[in-house]
């Protein structure tokens, strides 16, 4: 009898400390039940799809890339004077702008990432068709919802709404979109993505589902860069951020290839992700030298988790922050990708007749915990102020551009899909809600590309009209009226001065919104963004905030 109540004493304690790891650490089942249902094997190499040997002759449609960094910060470039502390310079982001026409007021669509790349992949506002928020697990808002101590606005989590949404694998592009591949695709064209997608896992919703010949890359929000532990990385763990503790919980190091004859494999990439993806891109340009190709090259730097190649980190001694160096380290890997593909183009003589356009999916996040990466303009990533949505943007294309030149703008992602598809020789696309920017980048077109655009997430909804442009948020209850023209760094408040024209702009949401259907899936948090200091800083009263929905 003794030696029963021995076991069952044992037996009681296993389930009790098992209960008790759940409690704490529940958080990390996402990935260990996306690794056991799609193991990661190991490194192995991607051959891509070879064209022809010789180019045909006659002249030649012109090759397409689109380059998005993800969450980069419009002051983390050198090209718009600054560069992270600064003294990271960006010379091979910053030749693009130099070497192609640069767009002052370049316009993410929305200010998260899977909006932003349905827009860009569709020409259209996500909100068109119901794609609103951010793909992420009810794990992910759940867990930040109950993970922000010290806030004096508490996030909301809908718990009430878990039930209607669908599984992780299913919030995408749906597939009766018609995305830029498949136009591209339908012009001739190769088409390739290398890097992160975000816009759904199931069969119906991959990129060679979606109109590419070929993928490479993260399916998921993030990935990490290398394994944790690996000799060849400096990782920066941001304590105080519950979406970065969620994130090196549960990311894998990994990478999706989807071949051309119909192979598909996951498995652990090969060194430093960002360097990986750019020697891809150099590979598959090269071979693809001889046929029109259209590639969509989507960085997942500067997003976190921070984590940094050794060699970067340890080029960037001076700065004596670890996050900052780490998160510069980034930024010098992220250039350093882009001057490999341009190499490419020149390598196999591509150079001339290639259409380079560069953008970041958003502006920088709050909850790294460094100011100043959005500067000169207020605000973060998930807020529609100009730091949220503000992007580098930027078109090069020697044999067609001019060099040097700037354009006032405003233009946005959904111009990427016309100009594009203009560029390739595809008919304009009747749904499209972008504008072709040859002509204006050509300096052919005078005036604004755009005089009104929409951005909305849920209660928060914004629109631009013009030099104005004004912000009505749900919570807190309020509203912002800037004049962009006088004040484009968003500092004064003109709503009580211009009650007629709050009034005006607010009719304008309301009729965009009355055309526009349901969300695909609710929103399950509500979090609080504060608009002019990073996640790490104390709260006060004083401080302005939204809160962002997804």
């Amino acid at each position: 009898m003794k030696r029963w109540l021995i076991v069952l004493g044992v037996l009681a304690a296993l389930v009790l400390g098992g209960v008790l790891l759940f409690q704490q650490y529940w958080y990390y089942m996402p990935g260990v039940v996306g690794n056991i249902r799609n193991p990661v094997g190991p490194n192995r190499d991607v051959v891509w799809a070879p064209g022809p040997a010789q180019a045909s002759a006659g002249a030649r449609a012109p090759n397409i890339i689109v380059i998005v960094a993800d969450d980069l910060g419009f002051n983390d470039i050198s090209f718009n004077g600054g560069g992270v502390a600064g003294l990271v310079q960006t010379p091979n982001i910053d030749a693009l702008g130099r070497e192609g026409v640069s767009v002052d007021q370049g316009y993410a669509a929305n200010a998260t990432c899977s909006p932003s790349r349905a827009a860009i992949m569709t020409g259209r506002y996500p909100t068109r068709f119901g794609f609103e928020f951010t793909s992420a697990p009810p794990e992910f808002a759940r867990y930040i919802s109950h993970s922000t101590p010290g806030a004096l606005h508490r996030p909301i989590f809908h718990e009430e709404r878990v039930a209607d949404v669908p599984p992780r694998e299913t919030l995408g592009l749906p597939p009766s979109e018609i995305t830029i591949a498949e136009v591209l695709r339908d012009q001739g064209y190769h088409t390739m993505l290398i890097g992160k997608w975000h816009l759904g896992e199931v069969p119906a919703m991959r990129p060679e589902a979606q109109g590419f010949n070929e993928s490479l890359g993260i399916m998921q929000g993030a990935g990490m860069y290398l394994p944790r532990n690996d000799p060849n990385v400096v990782n920066a763990e941001l304590a105080f951020d519950p979406i970065d503790r969620f994130l090196w919980a549960n990311l894998p190091y990994a990478v999706d290839w989807s071949g051309a004859n119909g192979e598909r494999a996951r498995f652990r990439p090969r060194g430093y992700i960002t360097d990986y993806f750019a020697e891809e891109a150099a590979e598959a340009i090269a071979a693809n030298r001889n046929r029109p190709f259209f590639l969509y090259l989507s960085f997942n730097a500067p997003h976190t988790p921070l984590q940094a190649a050794r060699e970067d980190y340890d080029a960037l001694s001076e700065i004596p922050d670890h996050t900052t160096r780490v998160y510069g380290a980034m930024i010098r890997a992220l250039d350093r990708g882009v001057g490999r593909v341009m190499q490419a183009l020149r390598e196999n003589g591509l150079d001339d007749n290639t259409i380079v356009i560069f953008t970041s999916d958003n502006g920088g996040a709050w909850y790294v915990g460094m100011g100043g990466i959005n500067a000169p303009f207020r605000g973060w990533k998930s807020t529609f102020f100009e730091g949220g949505i503000r992007t580098p943007f930027f078109v090069r294309w020697p044999s067609r551009l001019p060099a040097g030149a700037r354009i006032a703008g405003p233009a946005t992602h959904m111009d990427i899909f016309a100009t594009a598809a203009a560029a390739g020789g595809a008919p304009a696309q009747p749904q499209s809600d972008g504008v072709n920017l040859l002509p204006f980048l050509r300096g052919e077109s005078q005036g604004a590309p755009h005089q009104v655009l929409f951005w909305r997430s849920g209660p928060y909804r914004v629109v631009r009209d013009g030099d104005w442009k004004l912000q009505v948020s749900g919570t807190p209850d309020r509203v912002w009226l800037f004049n962009l023209r006088e004040d484009p760094t968003e500092q004064r408040d003109l709503s009580a001065q211009h009650p007629e024209r709050v009034a005006a702009m607010r009719a304008m949401i309301e009729a965009q919104n009355a055309n526009l259907p349901p969300p695909l899936w609710p929103a399950l948090i509500e979090g609080p963004v504060r608009i002019d200091v990073p996640l790490n800083t104390p709260w006060r009263e004083d401080q302005e905030y939204v809160y962002w929905s997804n």
